[in-house]
């Protein structure tokens, strides 16, 4: 028997029953690691019939898929709305790099480091990738306005040095100490990049 429609067109109630499900997986994901999403678990978890998720999913890995997108966004949005109205480019750096370990303060990172570790379909990759790059807007234009040429690199720096205050926030370091340790010797780093170049420029 068919489910009974809910909501007022088939095309909402569709909508409906896959945010159902990708609620469910999460769930799953924040209790126990995207490891124990399975199409079974995720229908047990809804309240609906194993089969049923194949309407909307080609397989759990494809769900899962659906929730690394989700979260990139949600990631994206929080570090787009932590610098909005900032015009100094280094408050910006300051502002993005604080919210990105208060991320990791909040343990959401962890389910993405969940997420990331389950093996997704290779027809989703690319959606995902650019997930990942849609993240890097959000800092690209304040690393441009200090001068600097190689951005990739900059975010590379930048992303190592959030890597090793999460690092040591997991371990139980204090948290704001280490946000502002974070902070300080990104922007140390950056400035001494910016003047670099900027005397290389007049040296030309």
């Amino acid at each position: 028997m068919s489910p009974k429609i809910q909501a007022a067109t088939i095309v909402e109630q569709r909508a409906m029953r896959q945010r159902q499900l990708i609620d469910a997986a999460l769930a799953i994901a924040l209790e126990s690691g995207a490891a124990n999403i399975t199409v079974a678990a995720v229908a047990q978890r809804a309240g609906l019939a194993r089969s049923s998720i194949y309407e909307y999913f080609s397989s759990s890995a494809d769900l899962i898929a659906d929730l690394v997108i989700e979260e990139l966004a949600l990631y994206q949005k929080r570090l787009s709305h932590a610098v909005i109205g900032t015009q100094d480019p280094y408050q910006h750096i300051e502002l993005w790099i604080a919210e990105a370990l208060q991320y990791v303060v909040d343990g959401r990172h962890m389910l993405v480091k969940s997420l990331n570790a389950a093996t997704i379909p290779e027809f989703r990759r690319d959606e995902i990738s650019q997930g990942h790059r849609n993240l890097m807007t959000t800092i690209s234009a304040p690393l441009q306005e200090i001068g600097l040429t190689d951005i990739r690199g900059a975010m590379s720096y930048l992303q190592n040095t959030i890597e090793a205050a999460s690092v040591r926030i997991e371990s139980g370091s204090d948290a704001e100490i280490e946000i502002q340790s974070a902070q300080i010797y990104a922007i140390a780093g950056l400035r001494a990049l910016a003047l670099e170049i900027n005397a290389n420029v007049q040296k030309r």
